[in-house]
């Protein structure tokens, strides 16, 4: 018996080597952790459940057969982060690059069904060469199967992807299909075709950082939520991350305790908005004084900074935050920003997130570049989303809510649950100057007159009580009693219940 403890023992200690202290030392001297290591940071002490340790690949061909090492790049199981259960799976670059092979994928499809069967979600830490050259299609059909259970787990459990090393090829196409997508600066990058394959057929010369490195996946592509500034930092965001999510579709989001009074006052919202209608200032100041405790976690904070999102805790209670920054672009809405914002809708529609909304929006972007870009369908998007979404919805506007913009912003005529306007915000077709001068075109000549169209047009509509008068509007609010209005109002939405008409799936404009 003895001797059988002793060889598991040996079996263990050669598994969790992966490819040896010399390679365990090159990963070390890059900068990343290993990972096992990754998965100690990640996870509660000792919490994590291994599984398939001893899987070894099936291949013959190119002499592979000569070495198999235990585990086959990869690490799979479960623990939990703050006592809550994840599932894993952890790519070891140590091991022939961490390359995908057969098993490899087995291993993680794997643990995705078991993530999906048991409700809890799923953390993919990639480091990998990409597919193992030598299965050939054996390993593009086992990246098939990985990508098979990322569309069937979407909306079901979340999906988190680290990226900590390279992800190239067909290997990115995985991550792209989870919620939410880090990245570590200046050693992870992600791309379809690496920069010797771009040289050859566009003679571009790109350096891996520039083409697909952490600062171009958050600041142009959005393709990344995050960047960090080496492994452990990612690694404890996400924890962080995983604190405000449900871990299925069928269960609320976990209730925190605060010590933060939801009747809160604060008495500086009251001049937050500038009297200079054109001055900007800064909407995360709103989000930070609504907050619980002022705790804030932005989602893809780099890109399109003209429209905020992220997860803040009301009551305790996780809710998803949009709102327009008016400090960029004047909080107009664009291409970019509309789909960043759309795809983190319905993210938290999905997970039975409630949305608060926050509005300043002055319209949508004008310019030949967004017209040709298809900005019409891209802002559809957004419209779509929030029509669609059946959480809690509250908007608050504080200022500008102008024309079409107005109206996607998560408006009572998208189902939005309660709308409150500050007395600072102005409802309307379009800004008074523009108004006027279509209304008196024959008058332009005389600046006296227009003065006073203007100012006529900003007493009858620069002001949220036409809208009030309408109903589209519940209620005109202090700005300084936001915390309290917004708390209660999601309190009263807690046993909302609104469904839409069965559908397969809808078609939204993508």
């Amino acid at each position: 018996m003895k001797d059988i403890l002793q060889e598991l023992q040996e079996r263990r200690g050669t598994a969790r080597l992966g490819g040896g202290q010399a390679r365990i030392d090159a990963q070390h001297a890059k900068g990343k952790l290993t990972a096992r290591e990754r998965i100690e940071l990640l996870l509660d002490e000792d919490s994590f459940e291994e599984y398939d340790m001893f899987v070894t690949h099936r291949c013959t061909d190119f002499g592979m057969e000569a070495s198999k090492p235990r585990g086959d790049g990869v690490v799979t199981g479960w623990g939990t982060i703050n006592g809550r259960m994840v599932y894993v799976f952890s790519q070891d670059f140590t091991v022939l690059g961490g390359s995908v092979s057969e098993t490899h994928a087995a291993k993680i499809c794997k643990i995705m069904d078991m993530a999906v069967q048991n409700g809890a979600p799923v953390i993919g830490i990639n480091d990998s060469g990409g597919a193992r050259i030598q299965e050939g299609v054996s390993s593009l059909a086992a990246y098939g199967e990985v990508f098979k259970r990322n569309i069937l787990a979407s909306g079901v459990v979340p999906q988190i992807s680290l990226i900590m090393g390279p992800c190239a090829g067909g290997a990115v196409y995985s991550p792209a299909m989870t919620d939410f997508i880090f990245m570590v600066k200046d050693s992870s990058y992600m791309f379809v075709t690496g920069p010797d394959v771009v040289k050859t057929v566009t003679n571009e010369v790109v350096s891996a950082e520039e083409l697909g490195g952490a600062s171009t996946h958050t600041k142009k592509s959005s393709v990344a939520d995050g960047a960090f500034e080496n492994d452990v930092e990612a690694l404890s965001e996400v924890r962080r991350l995983v604190d405000f999510l449900p871990l299925n579709n069928r269960e609320k989001p976990p209730v925190r305790p605060f010590f933060d009074d939801p009747a809160r006052v604060e008495m500086s919202l009251d001049t937050l908005v500038p009297d200079n209608p054109n001055m900007p200032y800064d909407m995360k100041e709103l989000i930070l004084k609504v907050a619980d405790e002022g705790d804030f976690y932005e989602i893809q904070e780099d890109f399109a900074k003209n429209i905020i999102t992220g997860f803040i805790r009301l009551e305790g209670q996780s809710v998803g935050v949009v709102a327009n920054q008016p400090m960029v672009l004047a909080g107009c809405l664009d291409i970019d920003s509309s789909r960043k914002a759309a795809r983190f809708v319905r993210f938290c529609d999905a997970f039975e997130i409630p949305i608060l909304t926050l509005v300043d929006v002055p319209g949508f972007l004008p310019g030949t570049t967004q017209e040709y870009n298809g900005v019409i369908k891209h802002g559809a998007k957004l419209l779509f989303a929030y029509g669609e979404a059946t959480v809690p919805k509250v908007t608050v506007i504080t200022r500008k809510a102008y024309g079409g913009a107005y109206v996607v912003m998560a408006s009572k005529h998208l189902q939005g649950d309660i709308n409150y306007a500050w007395p600072t915000s102005e409802i309307a077709v379009m800004g008074a100057r523009g108004a006027t001068e279509i209304l008196y075109r024959s008058e332009l000549n005389d600046p006296e007159k227009i003065a006073g169209r203007v100012k006529d047009y900003e007493d009858r509509f620069a002001n949220p009580f036409v809208a009030a008068e309408r109903g589209f509007i519940d209620e005109v609010i202090q700005p300084h009693s936001t915390r309290r209005r917004v708390a209660r109002a999601f309190a009263g939405l807690r046993n909302k219940k609104l469904t839409n008409p069965w559908k397969k799936h809808d078609n939204i404009p993508l």
